[in-house]
Formats: structure tokens, C-alpha cells, sequence
């Protein structure tokens, strides 16, 4: 499950969700990108490699496991999500600009809490 959870969180792990405006412009971040995860607190895996996508300033999780991902970029770059998959969840915040970024994440789980940092970049 912790593994689903992270993987949903590919590249963007983040704090309160929002949803971009419906009628949203194309922006800037759309497209895939590659998420690495790093644990640097809690008994989480220490490092995840994941692929996620931008579409209209929404972030989609781009694989297979049942993980629910809210959230989103704004056109400058902030990017919000929350990630959950069955009784566990994350959290995180960060930017983007260009081709990458980065932020941190916090998590909450049956094995206790853990944070982190993750990174981006456009494939």
C-alpha cells in the first residue's frame, strides 16, 4: 500500500489540493513528467521513480495502481497535490519551472508518518 501511495505521489507530493479553472488555457508545465520521491523521515521506502502527467494545470498519475491524486500547477509554477490510496494519504507542495522542480512532502500511513523532498523534470 505504501508503495501505492508514493507512486501516485511520483512528482509531486503536496499540501491542500485545488482545482485549476475548468476553462483553463493550455499551460506552460503540461505534458509528462518524472517524479523521484526521497524519504528522509519514517519507515517509508527510501526512494521512488514514478510518471506522472500535466494536463490543463491538473496533475494525473500515470500508472496502473488504484491511487486517487487531486490536484494541481498554477500558472506560476506552484503546484498543490493530495495523494491517498486506501487508509493512507500525502501531502505536499513545491514549483516548478521550465523542465523541473521540486518541493517536500508529508505523509500518513498504518506504519506512522514520514516527509520528504521530491524532484521533477519533463520527459
Amino acid at each position: 500500500m505504501t508503495r501505492l501511495l508514493l507512486s501516485a505521489l511520483a512528482g509531486l507530493a503536496l499540501i491542500t489540493p485545488f482545482e485549476p479553472a475548468a476553462a483553463a488555457p493550455r499551460m506552460n508545465y503540461d505534458g509528462n513528467w518524472s517524479v523521484l520521491i526521497v524519504t528522509q523521515k519514517g519507515p517509508f521506502d527510501k526512494a521512488y521513480r514514478y510518471g506522472l502527467a500535466i494536463r490543463n494545470g491538473r496533475v494525473f498519475y500515470e500508472g496502473s495502481a488504484p491511487v486517487n491524486v487531486r490536484g494541481g500547477v498554477t500558472g506560476n509554477g506552484r503546484v498543490e497535490v493530495a495523494v491517498s490510496a486506501g487508509s493512507q494519504g500525502a501531502n505536499g507542495t513545491g514549483r516548478i519551472s521550465g523542465n523541473s522542480g521540486g518541493g517536500n512532502w508529508i505523509g500518513q500511513g498504518s506504519m506512522g508518518s514520514c516527509s520528504g523532498t521530491w524532484s521533477a523534470e519533463r520527459r
